[in-house]
């Protein structure tokens, strides 16, 4: 269990984005203690992903503040600082997004060699360790074209624990994945979880969500609705608007 007394590794506050006249994040604040695992659901268009992008820095803020560690997110400017802002907190995208020409493998050690500039040898030795901890270590030399998609997905959560972060963040990666193929990216994600990995989801996934969250953030609007333990919002929503989204999927 995350500790109560220690800072938060994620701190949001009044969070304002938009995207041209179109404002997608009306004011979000949170806060996530280090070890915990936060989910986040709502419909389509309220401004999850958008989040999440903002968290890693993909995406600027209009105002507010978002802290990650020791970085104040909100003031990096250099490619250089993102960087290194990245090292702390990376972002698995629905898409897997891995090169074709490059196997599992190479997939993996990529950034840490190009990106961090780190020792090829001493990269290989974690890739290959952390192909074997997503399930993967026979399929080290397959190209992406040779794999599903939950093998896929799983090489990119490799990939971004390449860089050794602090924070994941997981952006609905299983929502392009048949049935058969979500339950190993989730036993993925269950694991990093028990290993003490903080992780950030917007999940579709309620009976995921109600089994691994720490607290569940539910989003409408661009706003923060509700939020709690899943036993108390999946199960006794304060707002009518949660037991209206609730009542369509559960």
């Amino acid at each position: 269990m995350p500790s109560a007394n220690e800072p938060p590794i994620v701190s949001l506050r009044d969070v304002h984005q938009s995207f041209g006249d179109v404002e997608v994040l009306k004011g979000v604040s949170m806060d996530v203690p280090k070890g915990a695992v936060v989910c986040i659901i709502g419909p389509s268009g309220s401004g999850k992903s958008t989040l999440l992008r903002c968290i890693n820095g993909l995406v600027p803020i209009s105002r507010g503040s978002i802290r990650v560690g020791s970085f104040d997110v909100h003031s990096l400017r250099t490619d250089q600082e993102k960087i290194a802002l990245r090292k702390e907190v990376s972002i698995v995208f629905q898409q897997y997004n891995l090169f074709p020409h490059k196997t599992a493998l190479q997939n993996v050690m990529m950034a840490p060699i190009h990106v961090l500039k780190e020792d090829k040898d001493q990269v290989h030795v974690r890739a290959v360790a952390l192909l074997k901890k997503v399930g993967l270590s026979a399929k080290a030399d397959a190209y992406p074209g040779e794999l599903s998609g939950g093998q896929q997905q799983r090489v990119a959560i490799a990939r971004s624990l390449a860089m050794r972060p602090e924070v994941m963040l997981f952006d609905e990666i299983t929502a392009a994945l048949d049935p058969e193929t979500v339950k190993e990216v989730l036993n993925t994600i269950r694991e990093l979880a028990q290993d003490g990995m903080t992780c950030m989801l917007v999940t579709h996934e309620m009976r995921f969500a109600r089994e691994i969250a720490h607290d569940v953030y539910f989003t409408d609007g661009g706003l923060i609705v509700e939020s709690g333990p899943p036993a108390e919002l999946f199960d006794r929503p304060k707002m009518e608007r949660t037991r209206a989204f609730l009542s369509q999927i559960l």
